[in-house]
């Protein structure tokens, strides 16, 4: 295809939530079907655009030097940019039955589209300069979906994401200057720095290395770094749901791959004393997310915890820094983007159907809501590692990385196997109390309490149905995610 589709495929998203508040709809399922018909003409392109790779760059803004806005799509390319693709029209389908009868209603969806234009920006964006540009976009047009509901709550929340986004953003433009300095901003699997260039400043390179995984770690939620996540889950469903699987904290994932693999390199990385704290700092963040997780009783900041841990799965494999590591956090970034968006978009509904926020609070429902909670419980085992779901393979590619590697990353396998074990306590700990109630329980309580929409559960069907066929058949997946990360795409 002709470079200037990856232009298109960032430009329609934005220009039709921009057109969302102009357009003089009169009923809302006009515009119900105007929005999934534009994404999904657009998730139709990126998958052109995937399937069939323009063989050139394209360069849009020409600053000064090497300073470019500019799109090429390469193997990581196709990874997040088909994962946001496929996820956000059935999120879409979603958000319409979450947000009916909302007075703002218009302006969610205006923001929730762009996020999709500005994310596929970061995922084909040809060098560090233009994901730089388009990450902190994405900071700016996720705030106000954060703050919809004009609560006092979420505006703290909001403020808070925002001072967090910024810093971090701090740190990684001053990763963005070294490379520039003492390489190249150009994304080149196995590093762009000059080697000769460093000299004897090879301490003050690896301290802005882990400066810059720490500053683009924010949006990832590493520790300490990531209190700002739950605080977000008082966004609309919707929001926190691709929040926590795609757009935000997915994109911080991503760009610390893009850093470790393709700026710095790992041959100028691995065995340094850069690779010790950074590998330390996931495998902390795997234990206090899922530990955080048990004892919280909100269910999407129990959820928010569980995804903190879940990145760093990400993050241990990336700072592993071999082929193999980078494979299994190329499958755990696909994996865990179909069990939690899964898992948020049952909670949402169960939120939005009875009004209730709490674990304790879930009593029963799974009579009145089977099908939701039914759900649920698939997005929970895959979770949990349970063979013949995805969550099992990623998870023992990653063990198998970290048993290949050896030192510190077989602390990092212990730290899995915990999680493991506290995910199973957190995540069944919510069906067990949906399904068998006290004895002293009476259904009559919940007499009001219907099943989801067909809006909803066919998004839920649809991902319980790719986390099982990727468990089963996961072949063609991790054979493709393997010759990614060897940088044969």
């Amino acid at each position: 295809m002709k470079p200037i589709m990856m232009f298109i495929a960032v430009l329609i998203p934005i220009l039709t939530g921009i057109s969302i508040p102009l357009l003089p709809f009169r009923k809302r399922g006009w515009m119900m079907v105007f929005l999934e018909g534009m994404v999904i003409l657009n998730t139709l392109l990126v998958f052109a655009l995937v399937g069939n790779r323009p063989g050139e760059m394209l360069a849009i803004v020409k600053f000064t030097g090497d300073l470019t806005l500019s799109f090429r799509i390469d193997g990581m390319s196709m990874v997040f940019g088909t994962l946001a693709a496929a996820l956000w029209p059935l999120a879409m389908l979603y958000a319409f039955s979450y947000m009916e009868g909302e007075r703002r209603e218009k302006i969610f969806f205006m923001f929730y589209t762009i996020t999709y234009g500005i994310t596929l920006g970061i995922a084909f964006a040809e060098d560090l300069m233009t994901m730089y540009f388009f990450y902190e976009l994405l900071t700016l047009v996720t705030v106000p979906l954060v703050m919809f509901t004009m609560s006092r709550e979420a505006i703290l929340a909001s403020r808070k994401y925002l001072y967090y986004s910024l810093g971090g953003a701090a740190f990684g433009f001053l990763g963005m200057i070294f490379i520039f300095v003492y390489g190249s901003p150009d994304f080149v699997m196995g590093g762009s720095l000059n080697i000769a260039k460093i000299g004897d400043r090879t301490d003050l390179l690896l301290l802005i290395y882990v400066l810059a995984f720490l500053g683009f770690g924010v949006k990832a939620a590493v520790c300490p770094f990531n209190s700002w996540l739950p605080s977000a889950g008082v966004a609309p469903t919707p929001v926190t749901a691709l929040l926590h699987a795609v757009a935000v904290v997915k994109a911080g994932a991503f760009a610390i791959i893009r850093l470790t693999y393709y700026c710095f390199g790992t041959e100028f990385l691995r065995g340094t004393w850069a690779q010790t704290v950074v590998m330390s700092i996931t495998i902390v963040t795997i234990v206090y997310g899922c530990s955080r997780a048990v004892k919280e009783t909100h269910i999407k900041r129990r959820l928010a915890y569980s995804t903190i841990s879940n990145l760093s799965y990400i993050l241990f494999g990336v700072t592993i820094m071999t082929p193999l590591g980078l494979a299994g956090a190329l499958t755990h970034m696909v994996c865990h983007a179909l069990m939690k968006i899964c898992s948020f978009f049952c909670v949402g509904a169960v939120i939005h159907r009875t009004g209730k926020n709490f674990v304790y609070e879930l009593d029963g429902l799974g009579k009145k809501m089977p099908r939701v909670f039914g759900l649920f419980t698939v997005s929970a085992l895959a979770l949990m590692g349970v063979p013949g779901l995805c969550g099992f393979i990623s998870k023992w590619n990653l063990a198998q990385a970290a048993a290949e590697s050896g030192g510190l990353s077989l602390v990092g396998m212990g730290a899995l196997l915990v999680s493991a074990l506290l995910t199973a306590i957190y995540m069944l700990t919510i069906v067990v109390r949906a399904f068998f109630p006290a004895a002293d329980f009476s259904c009559d309580t919940l007499a009001e309490v219907k099943d989801a929409d067909w809006y909803m559960l066919l998004p839920l069907f649809l991902f319980a149905a790719a986390m099982l066929v990727t468990g089963l058949y996961s072949t063609p997946l991790t054979e493709f995610l393997t010759r990614v990360s060897e940088g044969v795409y």
